[in-house]
């Protein structure tokens, strides 16, 4: 056993101590960050989110409670590094090209991609590029915000995504489902939309069943905004709300969806700076490897 294995506080901190390339070469999952959050509405800070899960993945990959295996010993999985880091007038539209440039790059490798935001900004490119390589695809938005308000070319924003990406036609809306949402927004696309109270009245399973049901054979993006869980186990964000599920719930539904054909995902909008004991990172960290064992087909 490597010495430094459980030492968190040890090592260079890419995600999970994967190997940091861009060598696509035999790849069958990467890890990339976006560290950007000037698409933000409220409190910044999310730019920093991706170098924070990478730091607290050290401590969280050296566990694979509650799988029976440990899926960087049957996938080659590595850390792309961050890309998207941009400032200026132009920024949004400027990190929204070079992402979907290194999201094509990864995906026609055929290689399943995981985003570390980062804002709910970061989604255009990744989902244009996973649409471009799979057709149109099913969006599973897991948000307490539907982000749909409509964008254009002025005005995108981490609350305008799921109705562009929509419009522009990457996903089929009425085979995509937003879940635990607890705001109210427009949905001219018509997403299936079930909100936290609906959502938190059934078991994980009966939950992930529904969703399945709505996607169907389709592939999915799935996209994990932090806010989606309640503050309580999750303040570290910037537009936090109230009534979402906790950890645990969160997990199971993940590991429930299991047999859906996810082709590339996110986990977006954690802000350190509102961080209590690292607790937003720690489950954000977890969850990130939640949606790589999903990525790689969980094994019972």
């Amino acid at each position: 056993m490597e010495k430094t294995k459980f030492l968190a506080y040890s090592g260079q901190p890419t995600f999970w101590r994967l190997d940091s390339t861009r060598d696509l070469a035999d790849v069958d999952i990467a890890v990339m960050g976006v560290p950007f959050d000037m698409g933000v509405s409220n409190r910044p800070g999310a730019r920093f989110g991706a170098r924070e899960i990478r730091s607290m993945s050290l401590h969280t990959g050296n566990f694979h409670y509650p799988y029976t295996y440990d899926i960087k010993e049957k996938f080659n999985i590595i850390d792309y590094g961050d890309v998207g880091a941009t400032i200026g007038a132009n920024a949004i539209h400027s990190m929204i090209e070079e992402t979907y440039h290194h999201a094509s790059r990864i995906l026609n490798s055929n290689v399943k991609l995981l985003t570390l935001g980062g804002d709910h900004t970061i989604p255009y490119g990744l989902v244009r590029a996973a649409s471009e390589k799979h057709g149109k695809l099913a969006l599973i938005h897991l948000d307490s915000h539907q982000d749909s308000l409509p964008g254009n070319e002025n005005e995108i924003f981490h609350g305008t995504f799921a109705h562009d990406i929509a419009r522009a036609g990457y996903v089929d809306a009425n085979k995509s489902v937003q879940v635990f949402i607890r705001t109210d927004m427009p949905n001219e696309n018509e997403y299936n939309i079930i909100y936290a109270n609906e959502a938190l009245e059934l078991t994980a399973d009966t939950l992930a069943t529904k969703i399945k049901e709505i996607v169907g054979e389709m592939p999915v993006y799935l996209t994990l905004d932090i806010d989606s869980l309640d503050p309580s186990v999750a303040p570290g964000t910037g537009t936090p709300v109230i009534g979402g599920p906790n950890t645990y719930y969160m997990r199971k539904l993940l590991q429930s969806l299991n047999g859906i054909n996810v082709v590339a995902a996110d986990l977006v909008e954690v802000s350190p700076k509102y961080d209590q004991g690292e607790i937003t990172t720690l489950a954000a960290a977890t969850l990130a490897g939640d949606l790589i064992y999903l990525l790689g087909g969980i094994e019972r």
